[in-house]
């Protein structure tokens, strides 16, 4: 009759040493932790995500060529989509004055800026009297649902191009499947912008040759949050659960 009580116990004592296997725990490595540093929201927290960028150029005489293209994910959302509206506005410049004077600077170097990562703001200027300003947003709000907003423009398909022109310049933005950029080439040699959101990475970047000219460019990344408090049943509930690990020995 103790044959089969044995026969237990060895089974039982065999068996620890790989339960303790299963449950040590796992050290993970410094670069495993910067790949998880900031990616974590607790499901269900997030309401709605969006971008909006807007890129604009003014030359001397007030002529303004651009654009603003924005996003909105949410959990009606099936298939997330950039909208754009361009921007195309005369100065207050007569036809008898003329383009403005062309721009006679030379700016060199640069060639690392294609390889930056995370959010890159240049501005090189070779003029007089220019105005740049680079700028990115992020904007967290609490709320129960998402903010109801229509999308406005027109929907930017991967592959796809929109362009415009006027006295400012030439405008075109592009989606790929890398992201999204704007680029923005001045009219007389004043000089050219780009804002291109791909690849975890945001690059807004202004070289000014003329005079006279105001460049924007401008990314919000706007979060909205859920405001959720833990009610008395989870919290048991959790309690409940650590608890059953004293059977274990935890």
């Amino acid at each position: 009759m103790r044959n089969p009580l044995w026969l237990a116990m060895a089974c039982l004592t065999a068996s620890l040493p790989i339960q303790a296997e299963s449950f040590r725990p796992v050290e993970l490595k410094d670069h495993e932790l910067a790949s998880l540093r900031g990616r974590y929201v607790m499901p269900g927290r997030i309401v709605s995500f969006g971008i909006v960028m807007t890129s604009t150029w003014q030359n001397a005489h007030g002529d303004v060529i651009g654009a603003t293209s924005t996003l909105q994910v949410q959990q009606s959302t099936i298939k997330p989509q950039f909208y754009v509206s361009m921007i195309d506005e005369q100065g207050g410049g007569t036809a008898s004055a003329g383009a403005p004077a062309a721009g006679n600077g030379t700016v060199t170097g640069g060639a690392g800026l294609a390889t930056t990562e995370g959010v890159t703001q240049v501005v090189r200027a070779a003029g007089d009297n220019n105005t740049a300003y680079n700028n990115v947003d992020i904007n967290v709000t609490k709320a129960s649902q998402a903010p109801t907003a229509q999308p406005q423009g027109q929907a930017l398909g991967t592959g796809q191009t929109l362009t415009g022109e006027n006295g400012a310049g030439a405008l075109s933005v592009s989606a790929s499947g890398m992201g999204v950029q704007f680029t923005i080439n001045a009219s007389n040699n004043q000089g050219s912008s780009m804002q291109r959101l791909a690849q975890g990475g945001l690059m807004q970047n202004s070289t000014l040759l003329g005079s006279g000219n105001r460049v924007n460019n401008i990314t919000s990344l706007n979060v909205v949050m859920r405001e959720s408090v833990p009610t008395a049943a989870s919290l048991n509930g959790s309690l409940d659960q650590l608890k059953g690990l004293r059977t274990f020995g935890y």
